[in-house]
């Protein structure tokens, strides 16, 4: 498959743009200084943004966008921005289930192929799995799936982390299965990512033996 010849920018830097970002923040404010240069980008240059995050936040996201210049009706409207709530999405039927989530990313990825944007760039808010951390492994597993995703779709898809309510196991979970990282406001290529492949057979040998050392306790 060839290379995405799009150029896109993360904290100043030119990345190409099929990639799968983790960005590890400690407020809204750091979140919002990465999300919405990226986003005006997106729409300045004709591409689908796709944003998800909690309902609960989506009056406070769509004002921290607007406050930095982006024309939120304009771009609603035309349905170059879409906003998907959580709960709608990672959380449907108030569950989450990795499969499924990774048919309606396809979905999105798909349609917009053939669309009028063509290219995508999509953001995550991940507080929702940060408030439900016993979908720990279920949520890798998506995340490593999504990288096959990114190989076939022209697309730049962006997960935000509280790094202050994130383990050291589920920040080194996180890094194997993104090619990028933003850390303290700053884009690198990721020295701990993992194959999807590989990553995915490692998290199925790690269950059962979890499973081994509860029952030995």
């Amino acid at each position: 498959m060839a290379e995405s010849s799009r150029t896109i920018h993360l904290c100043g830097q030119a990345l190409q743009g099929r990639q799968h970002v983790c960005a590890f923040v400690d407020s809204r404010e750091e979140e919002y200084g990465i999300l919405n240069p990226f986003f005006q980008e997106g729409l300045e240059s004709g591409e689908e943004v796709v944003t998800i995050v909690e309902s609960s936040l989506r009056d406070e996201h769509l004002g921290r966008m607007a406050a930095s210049g982006i024309d939120i009706d304009r771009a609603v409207q035309s349905e170059q921005l879409k906003v998907i709530a959580s709960e709608e999405s990672y959380l449907t039927d108030g569950v989450f289930v990795a499969e499924r989530m990774i048919e309606l990313l396809r979905g999105v990825l798909g349609r917009a192929a053939t669309g009028r944007y063509r290219c995508v760039r999509a953001m995550g808010d991940m507080e929702w799995a940060l408030r439900n951390l016993s979908v720990t492994d279920e949520l890798l597993a998506y995340e490593a799936h999504v990288n096959h995703l990114v190989r076939q779709h022209d697309c730049t898809l962006l997960c935000v982390y509280d790094v202050t309510r994130c383990s050291g196991r589920l920040i080194s979970d996180v890094l194997a299965t993104h090619s990028h990282v933003i850390i303290n406001g700053e884009v690198q290529e990721n020295p701990y990512y993992v194959d999807p492949f590989v990553y995915l057979k490692d998290l199925a040998l790690r269950k059962p033996a979890e499973s081994v050392m509860r029952s030995a306790h």
